[in-house]
């Protein structure tokens, strides 16, 4: 993807479908050595990386002329079973395979693909009244922008500096990039980087005609030399479960497992939800967040008497 702010136009979506069409399957074919394809090398030095076109098009049964073709960012017409005798070929794992299933679909069906316009940055009040019901875990809402539309008490406490400087609403990926203090914050920065970096990505490629995230991807890669290694890279991550690490400024050490849904009801929007292990070092540590931040709004309201 070019690394300049995006519009809205078709024409730049569409080029910026080629483009990560083209850039992301020569990066995983750049990946991957003849030894582990099960080829064996013919001729001297290879000029290339990875395999060959010619021996990814082998692998997977299509002409040289037609693998080139797709390589070049043309997926139009191109059938489920080739889709996934190129994933076979390359040694896609689930997320690349759906990544390369999205760009088809966008590169088959554009049209009816601008329907998805933008990230939404408001949430029905009933997912409010669910958020604020969750009382012993943070848990937030982001739109596919990795803007936090939504999120409960526990939440806004557990991420104190992602403010109004991130933008309006607050997003995660300008305050991973841009702002220093997200450096202290995740134990393991890298990893907090590359995460979101591949999340985007995925969701590029699901929503290439959503303006607020070709917008912030345009924006992250002219701000941040890091997101553009990142960006480069073209990995694409599925994120729904697992265990992270932080450094909170007021309680400390943080480690949380996390449970991620998409909310089917309101396309566009995930719930996140960060539990402790019960009786968990971390377990009392956000016991004792949500009595400062009980405290802070506590101290707000008077403020504001």
């Amino acid at each position: 993807m070019d690394s300049t702010p995006a519009s809205s136009g078709i024409p730049d979506a569409t080029a910026r479908n080629k483009t990560e069409i083209r850039e992301f399957l020569v990066s995983r074919r750049g990946r991957i050595s003849p030894a582990q394809a099960g080829i064996n090398p013919v001729g001297g030095r290879r000029r290339v990386p990875g395999l060959r076109r010619e021996e990814v098009a082998n692998l997977a049964g299509v002409s040289v002329d037609y693998y080139t073709r797709i390589e070049r960012g043309n997926l139009s017409g191109a059938s489920e079973e080739v889709l996934d005798a190129i994933a076979g070929a390359l040694r896609l794992d689930r997320s690349e395979r759906g990544h390369l299933h999205d760009l088809a679909l966008t590169a088959n069906n554009g049209r009816a693909r601008r329907r998805q316009s933008q990230s939404g940055t408001r949430v029905r009040p009933e997912l409010q009244y669910l958020l604020d019901a969750i009382t012993a875990a943070p848990a937030h809402i982001t739109n596919r922008a990795m803007d936090m539309v939504a999120a409960n008490a526990l939440g806004r406490a557990m991420h104190p500096d992602l403010d109004e400087r991130t933008g309006t609403p607050p997003n995660f990926s300008r305050y991973i990039f841009l702002d220093p203090r997200a450096h202290s914050f995740f134990k393991d920065w890298h990893r907090a980087a590359e995460t979101n970096v591949s999340i985007l990505h995925r969701e590029a490629g699901r929503n290439p005609y959503d303006k607020r995230l070709s917008d912030l991807v345009g924006e992250l890669s002219v701000r941040s030399q890091e997101f553009r290694e990142h960006w480069a890279a073209h990995n694409v991550r599925r994120h729904y479960a697992g265990l992270k690490s932080f450094v909170h400024p007021v309680v400390g050490d943080l480690e949380l497992t996390y449970q991620t849904i998409e909310l089917d009801q309101d396309p566009g929007f995930t719930l996140t939800v960060y539990p402790a292990v019960p009786g968990s070092a971390s377990a009392e540590a956000l016991q004792l967040l949500a009595s400062w931040a009980a405290s802070e709004d506590s101290g707000q309201i008077n403020a504001r008497s």
